[in-house]
């Protein structure tokens, strides 16, 4: 068979959209049964939990929370060049070319499997599915001398056949991927006994452009392992209590409510944060203590972890100590005043302030572990963070920004600082390495929070360095020494450099 160029493109296009048309099949069927992956998110899902610790904290450094986006547009090009290099192989030999589409279909194959814990038969059947329909077009469209003999009106025709084709059926797929519509409907229906407090008065510093205080669910930052969130109805979960306790415990949401819901606002960041980062947020949360269950369940005397695990598979290890010295630790049902988001752990999750949320703050929570440290590793030790994680104290500047060109004269500094469950009892900045001046601090309803400060500079022209620190109420002032999040937490002093006319 001839080797021409232009057959070579066209085997090309016609074998990456066969690729395609079978994953908007997949796409649809995944709709269609209401699975929680599809292939495509299932592979992607794959690279985020094979892809070394060191390497995920460089690509969140590198562009934050597009890292899954541009994840699953990897993953798409990735379909494109080997289903195209596929139709090459196909038009010069069908059986070779077949064989080539049944080797790629082995990548998502054993990406669900991995991902649904093997059990997951109707989404096995939804990857074959594909598979054949990619194999299916191929064979019809390349398995032949069909484009030696035709024009480019009919192989145009054929491919925008095809691309609608595909992009209808994927639509609808991605449409009908309500399973997301049962869980957000099911959530809709909740009524809670919960009052969703106003935020309380006195906690503005009076400086615009800090962030807002009380951070809306839709902003809140989330940073989490899974392309596509779990999907539980209320009526569907569980948590599972065991291993060194006195008695085994399995609660349902009823039993959950039951119990009565506490509120209190809590501020969570990200161990990814870095100086100066916006991994973090704040809000109030609503939930059941999660002391008073492990005091229902008697937890032994020598256990000194909860091994928690979220339903899509990923875990953490949290000290007991920090989920019963009488913090606002809580199996959390609502955010805001409302039940939980869906991404951000609907129908329940753990909050826990104090600690980074790597070691405590598990999503779609199903099972506890009361365990010991020194008998597992959780998701994140296994890739180099450390067992446990307790917030550094840390402080930041949100205006000026840097590179800001500023008038002479009074200008406002403002930021906020943390130091969860400990509180900060002080912010001081410092113009260009001369003395750290006090800065004002804003009201706090409790030491679970961030603190807004402002500080009044009489700016003078030329170019500064601004510099802010914090002391928190053990007496601890933020060190200067610089570190990256790796292993546990990143520390530093932020600047901002401005200049002033």
């Amino acid at each position: 068979m001839t080797t021409d160029r232009p057959l070579l493109i066209r085997a090309f296009v016609i074998g990456a959209l066969a690729t395609l048309a079978g994953a908007a099949v997949a796409e649809l069927l995944t709709g269609v049964t209401r699975a929680r992956l599809s292939p495509v998110l299932a592979v992607g899902e794959s690279v985020i939990e094979l892809t070394p610790g060191a390497v995920a904290e460089r690509a969140i450094d590198a562009v934050g929370t597009l890292d899954k986006p541009l994840l699953v547009l990897g993953v798409v090009i990735g379909m494109i060049v080997l289903g195209g290099a596929s139709g090459i192989l196909m038009m010069h030999s069908p059986g070779a070319g077949v064989a080539a589409y049944a080797v790629l279909a082995v990548v998502p194959l054993a990406a669900v499997v991995h991902s649904e814990s093997g059990s997951a038969v109707g989404s096995l059947a939804i990857v074959v599915i594909g598979a054949v329909v990619t194999i299916v077009i191929a064979v019809t469209l390349l398995g032949s001398t069909r484009y030696e003999n035709v024009g480019r009106r009919t192989f145009l025709r054929d491919v925008g056949i095809l691309a609608v084709g595909t992009v209808v059926v994927g639509g609808i797929g991605r449409w009908m991927g309500a399973a997301f519509t049962a869980v957000e409907d099911a959530r809709s229906k909740l009524r809670l006994p919960v009052t969703g407090a106003s935020t309380p008065a006195g906690v503005g510093a009076g400086v615009d452009d800090i962030a807002p205080w009380s951070t809306s669910p839709s902003d809140f930052y989330r940073i989490d392992t899974t392309l596509a969130p779990p999907l539980i109805k209320p009526d569907d979960w569980q948590l599972r209590i065991h291993g060194m306790v006195d008695h085994e415990l399995t609660l349902t949401y009823d039993d959950l409510i039951e119990r009565g819901l506490q509120e209190s606002w809590i501020t969570l960041c990200c161990v990814s944060n870095e100086v100066g980062g916006d991994l973090i947020s704040n809000t109030i949360w609503g939930g059941v203590p999660i002391k008073t269950i492990l005091d229902e369940v008697g937890v032994h005397p020598d256990a000194d972890a909860l091994l928690s695990t979220s339903d899509d598979g990923w875990n953490c290890g949290t000290p007991i100590s920090a989920l019963t010295d009488g913090r606002h630790a809580m199996l959390a049902v609502t955010m805001d005043g409302e039940p939980l988001p869906v991404e951000h752990g609907f129908p329940v999750r753990m909050v826990v302030p104090g600690l980074y949320g790597y070691v405590s703050a598990t999503k779609w929570v199903v099972d506890w572990n009361v365990t010991r440290f020194d008998d597992f590793e959780a998701y994140w030790t296994q890739r180099g963070w450390s067992p446990e994680g307790p917030v550094k104290t840390q402080s930041r500047i949100d205006t000026p920004h840097e590179g800001d060109a500023l008038s002479g004269g009074a200008v406002a500094i403002g930021g906020v600082a943390w130091a969860q469950h400990r509180g900060i009892e002080a912010v001081d900045v410092r113009i260009d390495d001369g003395e750290w001046r006090v800065a004002e601090l804003a009201r706090v309803p409790n030491i679970d929070t961030w603190v807004q400060w402002k500080y009044e500079w009489e700016a003078e022209p030329g170019e500064h360095t601004l510099e802010v620190r914090a002391t928190d109420r053990d007496g601890d002032v933020q060190t200067s020494r610089t570190q990256g999040t790796v292993p546990d937490g990143a520390t530093g002093h932020h600047t901002v450099t401005v200049s002033v006319t």
